[in-house]
């Protein structure tokens, strides 16, 4: 039987100990996720160990300075206590004084070893007495004199001092037939207790020690998070230098950690911010570069061939004829990137207004490719369309976005082997309609992929070909399909360039 009930207690024990360790943990992260709970449990835990500490040191320096004395007190008290007791009891029944029977009988009932009782009349002659008493006549003179002078001084006699004298206690008494006085003597019981030498200066001595102790366990125990907050103020003073790839490391879960952390969002912040604006400090004057260079090459053989014929340095008409007919060329080419250049910084800089409305996906992407079956039979290349039946109604800007996919088509003729063919597919993906122009043509890198929307981006990277454009069509393209809420990318498998167009239906 103690065996099963052996069991089940082990067996309620780890119970009740599996069920303590989630309530633990999760007491313990609640705390160590709050600076102001770390800090009242670590005061808590200083104050109580400062206390204990005070508690057992009084005690432990005690067993030096205890001294054991006897303490008469209580057996004091208890003789007065009888003598009041009987005087009372002998006053009450109001005897005679030769009722001795009755009398004998009481003081006997009184009566112990080491206590005495006696009777006497006003004279000193005893009348009565118990069996240890053996005087017949008292002087009650000297009796009354030595009795207040003894009794306290004896009563709380120290250890080394004299043992304590003969206690006497006497009160007058009235019997019907006669006055009296009650005497009772004898040697109190006493009690061993003991006395802490110097616990006057011992006590605020270690009450002073406590309070160290405690100021230094306050020291010791929140050091760490002193040394943290020095980290987080130098880590700033870091930062601020412009050292931002200085991080703080993340100590602890509360608010300081939550502190350290938001600082190194905040410097990965500024270093991206700052990384931008060179950026685009960068690509300004690279736009102000190319700019230049793209206005600077027509310009100057526009003003070349203007200056021939000013100065009539032509040999004959036909001549004429052909520097003006160049010069007005270039004057095109200058006009149309000072046109892209235009629409450019515009849709660049959100600064269009879109005329929104709902368009059938399928009807016009049809209408504008019949438009473009001239170009494509004069460039030798075979038009494939795969169109889906449903119809895709879509929100747009129809005019911005006829400049969408006139640039792409464009592009696809431009740079399509020829003869060759290219195919013109729309569907629907995902609650999207989706317009693929692909064709064959030179093979794009794949790290270039990502550049061809760039503004000036040339695969060859030359800028002196009479066919190539500005370069700022496919930038174009991206910048009125992102502000319409669409996406636009490419992908290049071998020869094969294909150029994605999506809109939400």
């Amino acid at each position: 039987m103690k065996d099963k009930l052996k069991k089940v207690d082990i067996k309620g024990l780890i119970d009740l100990l599996k069920k303590s360790i989630p309530l633990y943990k999760l007491m313990k992260k609640k705390i160590t996720s709050n600076i102001r709970l770390e800090l009242v449990g670590t005061f808590t835990i200083c104050i109580f160990i400062s206390i204990l500490f005070f508690f057992v040191s009084i005690g432990f320096i005690g067993i030096f300075q205890i001294h054991p004395y006897m303490n008469y007190s209580d057996g004091i008290n208890n003789m007065q206590w009888k003598t009041e007791s009987l005087v009372s009891k002998l006053s009450k029944q109001e005897y005679s004084i030769q009722d001795k029977e009755n009398i004998k009988k009481i003081i006997d009932d009184y009566a112990e070893n080491h206590v005495k009782i006696l009777i006497t009349d006003l004279d000193g002659k005893v009348n009565y007495k118990t069996k240890n008493g053996d005087e017949i006549q008292v002087d009650l003179y000297n009796v009354i004199k030595n009795v207040n002078e003894n009794r306290y001084e004896d009563s709380k006699t120290w250890r080394g001092r004299e043992p304590i004298q003969e206690q006497v206690f006497i009160y007058p008494i009235n019997f019907k037939d006669q006055r009296s006085y009650l005497i009772l003597k004898g040697i109190p019981d006493g009690e061993i207790k003991y006395f802490y030498d110097d616990i006057d200066v011992i006590v605020p001595v270690m009450i002073v020690i406590s309070v160290m102790l405690l100021l230094y366990l306050v020291f010791i125990l929140t050091k760490r998070k002193v040394q943290y907050i020095q980290e987080i103020s130098e880590g700033l003073i870091e930062i601020s230098k412009g050292n931002l790839d200085f991080r703080i490391v993340k100590k602890g879960e509360d608010e300081l950690g939550l502190l350290a952390q938001n600082i190194n969002h905040m410097s990965e912040s500024l270093e991206k911010k700052i990384e931008e604006e060179r950026r685009a400090e960068a690509t300004k004057n690279e736009l102000i570069t190319n700019v230049s260079h793209d206005l600077r090459t027509p310009l100057t053989s526009i003003i070349g061939y203007l200056g021939l014929i000013k100065e009539k340095r032509y040999k004959d008409e036909q001549d004429l004829e052909e520097y003006t007919r160049i010069a007005f060329h270039k004057s095109e080419k200058l006009k149309i990137l000072i046109d892209d250049l235009f629409e450019y910084t515009k849709v660049a800089n959100k600064g269009i207004e879109l005329n929104k409305i709902y368009v059938n996906l399928n009807e016009f992407l049809d209408q504008l490719i019949e438009e473009f079956v001239p170009i494509f039979e004069e460039n030798n290349l075979e038009l494939e369309k795969e169109i889906v039946e449903e119809k895709l109604n879509i929100l747009i800007d129809p005019d911005k976005t006829v400049r969408v996919f006139e640039n792409l088509l464009m592009n696809a003729v431009k740079y399509s082997f020829k003869p060759g063919k290219i195919k013109i597919s729309i569907y629907k993906d995902d609650y999207h309609g989706v317009v693929c122009i692909e064709n064959k043509g030179k093979t794009i890198p794949k790290d270039e992929i990502s550049y061809l929307f760039e503004r000036f981006y040339k695969g060859d990277k030359s800028r002196t070909s009479e066919d190539e454009g500005t370069g700022l069509g496919l930038a174009i393209a991206k910048s009125i399909v992102e502000i319409q809420g669409g996406n636009i990318w490419a992908t290049c498998e071998e020869e094969n360039i294909r150029f994605f167009v999506s809109f939400k239906c």
